[in-house]
């Protein structure tokens, strides 16, 4: 890629030549000042750029009026390019944003170049950005880096089409992650109707349900499954003959799973733990050393700061049929007992309430607490009768079914785009007429 040699037609060049190229802006010291943040002007920072998968949709932190001032408002459609903390990641903005100095910023010329094919460029370019980082005391490059980098640049018809085939797997993870939202946040607003806010049962109370209707999503015969009145407990008011038990008695934590030393299994580091969405990013094949077991159907908690407050938790629906997968020593494992749905237990542990009990318990010194497994006896919660429970896991197993099969095509997907990637960006493969040939394909 450093070479000379390129493929007929395309021309080495440097990012510099096909647009703009800046650091973005946070003038202010100190950065985090308070009256910085909070309004309506998105704010992206490098872990929104480094898990966006190449197009920024989302973030996490605002700026307000006095943020704005001393920053800048870069356009949709910018690409950006991490400097600091984490090297070389890059996404293209949907939407006007600003951030800060440890972000580059390019916006392309659009008659040089397509901003899609530069994105996936350096991502192919990525771990030779990140080399050029490592060794210093704090790894990070500059524009100075940037500007020194060349690369094989096609005529802007290649350019697109090539964009077009690898956008196009794009698009499809794109939408199965977002469908998978939609799924998820069904599964626990239904957790959270039911078991929380016990909206059946003050539809009732309410005059808006009489026996033998259905309500808006839901049939009649499960409706009538809840009581009509809310009654005081030692937690809070509760429908009528529920009870409320400590989380052991619903839930086995950290039940035993057979796997012996050395054995080859499924291995999940905290890395890989989703903050959002049930499914782990990569799942390895490791040694079985020291670590918590899992099966399907088991759902994982990180119990350490600051993975815990980050909201790292898995349902498990990834290994083979009868396979013992494990990871680190800062999971918990929940399993809800028999005959209850396993997928209570991740609803449950996304739940606000589960979260805001785990956090207050967590002990140890200050950077390395964590919640003792055993605290979580003490976890007081309203309990449904059977039926209800029952109910609830009829209605959320389609919905994590789907999520789990839009998984596995998302891993196939992702695994054939990274595949093409590299062959396309350096010209080892051309696009002809829509389809993916060796240069030297013969006649």
């Amino acid at each position: 890629m450093a070479g000379d040699e390129v493929p007929s037609g395309w021309r080495l060049v440097r990012l510099g030549e096909l647009g703009e190229v800046n650091r973005g802006r946070s003038r202010h010291r100190p950065r985090y000042a308070e009256h910085l943040y909070g309004g309506p002007y998105p704010f992206i920072q490098t872990g929104d750029i480094k898990s966006s998968g190449g197009r920024i949709t989302s973030y996490e932190q605002t700026y307000s009026e006095a943020g704005l001032a001393q920053s800048r408002m870069w356009p949709a459609g910018t690409m950006c390019i991490t400097i600091a903390a984490n090297i070389a990641e890059t996404g293209i903005l949907e939407f006007p944003a600003c951030f800060p100095d440890s972000v580059v910023g390019f916006i392309a010329d659009e008659s040089k170049c397509d901003i899609r094919f530069v994105e996936y460029t350096f991502r192919y370019l990525r771990q030779r950005i990140q080399h050029e980082a490592s060794g210093s005391v704090q790894d990070n490059i500059n524009l100075a880096t940037l500007d020194r980098l060349r690369f094989p640049l096609p005529p802007l018809s290649e350019q697109r089409a090539i964009a077009h085939i690898l956008g196009t797997l794009d698009d499809k993870i794109e939408l199965n992650r977002r469908m998978n939202e939609t799924l998820e946040a069904m599964a626990r607003a239904l957790f959270k109707s039911w078991f929380v806010d016990f909206d059946p049962v003050r539809a009732k109370m309410e005059g808006r349900w009489k026996r033998g209707e259905s309500l808006p999503g839901l049939h009649a015969h499960v409706y009538d499954l809840f009581p009509d009145r809310l009654v005081d407990s030692e937690l809070r008011e509760i429908p009528e003959g529920w009870e409320v038990a400590p989380l052991t008695k619903l839930i086995d934590v950290n039940p035993p799973r057979p796997l012996r030393s050395g054995e080859i299994a499924p291995y999940l580091d905290m890395a890989n733990m989703p903050t959002r969405g049930h499914a782990p990013d990569a799942v390895v094949d490791r040694p079985f050393g020291s670590g918590m077991r899992f099966i399907n159907g088991d759902t994982l908690v990180a119990r350490i700061t600051p993975s815990l407050e980050n909201g790292k938790t898995a349902f498990v629906d990834f290994l083979k049929t009868g396979q013992v997968g494990w990871g680190s020593t800062e999971y918990i494992v929940l399993r809800p007992k028999l005959p209850l749905p396993e997928e209570l237990a991740y609803c449950l542990a996304r739940s606000e309430a589960f979260r805001e009990f785990a956090i207050q318990t967590m002990t140890g010194s200050s950077g390395r607490q964590r919640v003792p497994a055993e605290s979580l006896a003490h976890f007081q919660l309203p309990i449904a009768p059977r039926p209800i429970a029952a109910a609830f896991g009829r209605l959320v197993k389609p919905q994590f079914a789907m999520a789990s099969a839009a998984v596995r095509q998302t891993l196939t997907l992702a695994g054939l785009r990274d595949a093409l990637l590299p062959k396309l960006i350096s010209g080892e493969v051309h696009v002809n007429g829509g389809m993916c040939v060796p240069l030297e394909a013969p006649a």
